[in-house]
């Protein structure tokens, strides 16, 4: 995952300097319930944050995350290739969270 993230391009690799990017094994239960998913559905990425476009996110009292959540994707991508494409196109769509794009957007622009 770590390669995927070092080949994402430039442009992308800034938008990440004020981001952590955590690896976990799957989705909290917490996770779960605040994204309104249930056990069993795929969440491959979390964006947990303030977005800086939001009035005030400089005064956020803990740091932007991007959670990708590695057994469901190396399940769902089991060929290497493709694992590395989907975590860079589920890292771009979190960034666009980051950005205050939400997912109908996101969806819209094949994210």
């Amino acid at each position: 995952m770590a390669d995927a993230l070092d080949a994402l391009p430039e442009n992308v690799q800034r938008l990440l300097e004020n981001v952590a990017v955590v690896i976990e094994d799957e989705p909290s239960p917490t996770q779960l319930r605040e994204t309104g998913l249930s056990q069993g559905q795929s969440l491959y990425g979390l964006y947990e944050g303030v977005s800086p476009v939001v009035y005030g996110a400089d005064f956020a009292p803990f740091p932007n995350k991007i959670t990708l959540f590695q057994l469901i994707l190396e399940e769902d991508f089991p060929d290497p290739g493709d694992l590395a494409r989907e975590v860079q196109r589920t890292v771009i769509h979190e960034l666009g969270h980051h950005a205050g794009i939400g997912d109908p957007v996101l969806r819209e622009r094949g994210l």
